[in-house]
């Protein structure tokens, strides 16, 4: 029985020229988390790729709906105390 290849399950191969202070880097991060450096660079690459799409996502709406979310957006947050805690604390890479 022949086993049908889908554009999915097909291998490609992709190449990229890297300095050798960023390939260490990867190889580094790789390896900590067990493994290849091909496998942490396609996770990695896919991973920004699909951030990059979901960035673009394009959403319309008619004036009517529009106007309401831009008064949504005009009106100020009321000052609670959690909302002050918030704006207080520090975002982790500034601790």
């Amino acid at each position: 029985m022949a086993h049908a290849q889908t554009k999915e399950t097909v291998s490609v191969s992709i190449n990229i020229r890297a300095r050798s202070g960023q390939r260490d880097l990867i190889d580094q991060a790789a390896e900590r988390l067990g493994r290849s450096r091909s496998d942490f660079m396609l996770e990695a690459a896919c991973r920004e790729a699909e951030n990059v799409l979901l960035d673009q996502a394009f959403f319309t709406v008619d004036a009517g709906t529009f106007a309401k979310f831009q008064a949504l957006l005009d009106q100020p947050l009321p000052p609670t105390d959690k909302l002050r805690r918030l704006l207080k604390t520090k975002a982790p890479w500034e601790k």
